[in-house]
């Protein structure tokens, strides 16, 4: 038996050389390409056959390539992170194979397309920050008043004379602010005539600011041009204690977080005074009366078991000032005027994970404002003067007036992810609004009373469709009706994004908005119906880490906007058959890449658009709005020195100014009409962060200062007509230039670091 196996040497060689031929002879050679939907190579994508150890990955161009001894049928596995993991059967049988696959990229948050048309983002909230916090406080010229920041961005005019946003071809009233999803209903401090009042909210308030110039979502309502939406931050790192000393204001606040980081609470109060500034630094009007403000705020958060977050936040403000400037038809008498005002905002917000992926998010806000002002000729003596063999008109500029707004409003938005990264939302609001106005002229014995409730509704629904990573789209609709004109209306909103580039965009918008009349039309007359505008938009952004470009175009049209029709020499009615239109091209580029510790932006709008409302006797360019509009915003921190510098730059070209006069009819008549001087100025401010204290009781110290028009631009932002059309007043800046410095600090957080890290 042991004979059998014998083998001679020639025997064994020819055995092993036939095993070795069969084995060759049975590996396969598997190749082929691996790409995504587009064509593009999936690099690094993982190639194994199942329960074998046989595989390979593709590499930079898609290829792959790998042998295999495994026969018959099997399943080849393809993988990578962020595709849909695709399954091949192939059949090794020695012959090569050949295999070209397509892989479906998954949706992700993190990598999926986002709008952009119409928008602005900034804060970490928001992915593709413009501006931060410490922007808007850095930003030369702003002084922390975050509608003064925004006003380096496109769209938004250089507007001096009047508090608020003018944005593509929209009056201040058409933009609307929003806290935490509710409207905010006095934004700014109480107007004073052609001196524009800055914001009452503090940018340090925010974690997430967006800032819409239009094709906005169906969630918000009631602006025509642009919303500004703020959403408040949530508990704070730690307790701390803050100060500000400056020779314009004083304030002292704390914000103390439970031990379990759970909730927070908080408080601060501000008191400003203008008295030794205006005495330092010379005003045209004469302040009989040194503006001053009081203004103090609370808050409290608190983090649910399941994640969500409730937070309220109240602030009251008074202030009280006095005026006088040339009369315009007297020159030997002046208008004295005068306004006390007190406000008070409270808003309650409720955001919680419920269950089987829905969230809600809860608001409620209640607001008053009570403005106490008056106006009155008087003589070189700063005593009354009447005048009764003079036109009527001298007789009304003495008064009083008395106006209250009140509104209170409850909002409920729910969310639910419909697999994947798709998700609708829907919810509804409601405004109870109350305004009241008393008019009083001592001389003809008027005292008239003008008062009106309103009950405004909306139901809204919008979803995110993400059909790949490129490709994304947000369909919306709003329904409104308002109870004290009576009227209804339905909103579509629709907006388009697809990824031409890793890190290039394109987006769509369209959208119709609707606004109501302003309170004071409403007060003489509620036979009126909603303003109305329509948006088209386009934009093209590309954005890196810490560059950003973008260029956008639109058109807007207005329709039923309010005209004034003159009925007698005292008295006017109101209608909607006023209309217009606004289009233009915007352009920004930000870079904090090219220069070390050097950030720097370049916004630039060009603006076409006219409209015929009020008392516009046709088709004009608005005075508000300037054609050509730019600014240039740079900052330089020294990391050595802790210091930083900042300077802005904003050009805008002249403006229409209108004198329109009651003429036979009657009706109005441009008498005269004409354009301002471009307007220029170049703003400056530096900060100093030095550490003071040792580590365990350190108190962060930031020393700033800035001046406004550092160079006295004489800006003109228009002219006054007198009653006879024969005298013109320009329209100025109380001063030139505005100087500002002051000390802030904090103590149980030291914050130095982070300033330094974001170049403050």
């Amino acid at each position: 038996m042991l004979q059998i196996f014998a083998m001679t040497p020639k025997t064994a060689l020819f055995i092993a050389f036939t095993l070795m031929t069969g084995w060759l002879r049975a590996q396969t050679a598997i190749s082929g390409t691996v790409k995504d939907t587009k064509g593009h190579p999936v690099r690094g994508a993982s190639i194994t056959i199942k329960d074998s150890y046989d595989g390979a990955t593709v590499d930079s161009t898609g290829a792959f390539r790998f042998k295999t001894t495994e026969t018959g049928p099997h399943i080849l596995t393809i993988t990578n992170i962020g595709y849909f993991p695709v399954e091949q059967s192939i059949n090794p049988s020695g012959e090569a194979i050949t295999l070209h696959i397509v892989m479906k990229e998954q949706l992700s948050e993190l990598k999926a397309v986002t709008i952009t048309a119409g928008s602005f983002t900034a804060g970490d909230a928001k992915r593709g920050a413009v501006l931060s916090s410490l922007d808007v406080a850095t930003t030369a010229g702003s002084n922390a008043d975050i509608t003064a920041a925004l006003k380096t961005l496109p769209g938004a005019q250089q507007v001096g004379e009047s508090e608020g946003l003018f944005v593509r071809g929209g009056a201040g009233y058409e933009a609307k602010q929003y806290i935490d999803g509710t409207l905010v209903n006095n934004p700014y401090f109480s107007s004073v005539p052609d001196i524009a009042s800055r914001g009452r909210f503090s940018p340090f308030l925010f974690k997430g600011t967006v800032f819409s110039t239009g094709g906005y979502s169906a969630l918000y309502g009631q602006a025509l041009s642009s919303v500004v939406l703020l959403e408040s931050i949530d508990l704070p790192e730690k307790s701390e204690i803050d100060a500000s000393i400056s020779p314009i204001i004083v304030g002292l606040g704390t914000q103390q977080l439970a031990k379990n980081k759970k909730s927070s609470y908080g408080f601060s109060y501000n008191y400003v005074n203008v008295g030794l500034y205006f005495k330092a630094v010379k005003q045209v009007p004469d302040y009989y009366k040194m503006p001053q403000f009081h203004n103090g705020d609370a808050n409290f958060r608190i983090r649910t078991k399941n994640g969500g977050m409730i937070k309220y936040y109240t602030t009251f403000a008074y202030s009280d000032l006095g005026l006088r400037r040339q009369d315009v038809d007297t020159l030997n008498a002046k208008d004295a005027f005068g306004i006390a005002n007190h406000n008070w905002y409270n808003n309650l917000s409720w955001r919680e994970y419920l269950n089987n992926g829905w969230k809600m998010d809860l608001g409620a806000s209640f607001s008053t404002n009570l403005d106490n002002l008056g106006q009155q000729v008087q003589d070189a003596y700063n005593q009354p003067k009447s005048f009764p063999d003079s036109v009527f008109w001298m007789n009304f500029k003495t008064f009083g007036v008395d106006q209250k707004q009140e509104l209170s409003q409850i909002k409920a938005v729910f969310d639910k992810k419909l697999g994947g990264i798709s998700s609708i939302r829907f919810g509804s609001e409601y405004w109870y609004a109350y305004n009241y106005q008393r008019y009083r002229t001592q001389q003809y014995h008027i005292d008239s009373t003008y008062k009106f409730k309103d009950n405004y509704n909306a139901v809204f629904a919008e979803s995110d469709i993400f059909l790949t990573n490129e490709l994304a789209a947000k369909l919306g609709v709003r329904f409104e009706h308002s109870s004290v004109i009576r009227r209804s209306d339905l909103a579509p909103r629709v907006s388009l994004a697809y990824r031409t580039a890793p890190d290039a965009q394109v987006s769509l918008a369209y959208g119709i908005f609707y606004q109501k009349p302003e309170n004071s039309q409403l007060f003489y007359t509620t036979q009126v119906g909603f303003t109305k505008a329509t948006h088209y938009i386009v934009n093209y952004q590309k954005m890196s880490k810490d560059r950003i470009f973008r260029v956008e175009a639109y058109y807007k049209k207005y329709e039923d906007l309010i005209k004034t029709v003159p009925v007698s020499y005292n008295y006017s009615v109101y209608n909607n058959s006023g209309s217009g239109y606004a289009k233009g091209i915007e352009l920004f580029w930000r870079d904090k890449r090219t220069i070390k510790d050097f950030d720097y932006w370049i916004s630039y709008s060009f603006l076409d658009t006219k409209r015929n409302y009020l008392n516009y006797t046709e088709q004009l360019v608005p005075n508000f709005a300037a054609k050509h509009t730019a600014s240039l915003v740079t900052k330089k921190f020294f990391t050595k020195i802790k210091s930083g510098f900042n300077l802005t730059y904003s050009y805008a070209t002249g403006r229409p100014y209108y004198n329109f006069r009651l003429a036979g009819g009657p009706k109005f008549d441009l008498a005269e009409q004409g354009k301002t001087k471009s307007y220029q100025a170049l703003n400056f401010s530096a900060e100093y962060v030095p550490t003071i204290g040792n580590p365990k009781a350190r108190t962060f110290v930031v020393l700033f200062a800035s001046v406004s028009n550092l160079l006295g631009y004489n800006a003109v932002y228009g002219y006054n007509f007198s009653y006879s059309g024969q005298y013109k007043q320009p329209i100025t800046p109380p001063a030139n230039r505005f100087y500002f410095i002051g000390c802030f600090l904090s103590w149980g957080v030291d914050r130095s670091q982070d300033a330094i890290n974001n170049n403050l």
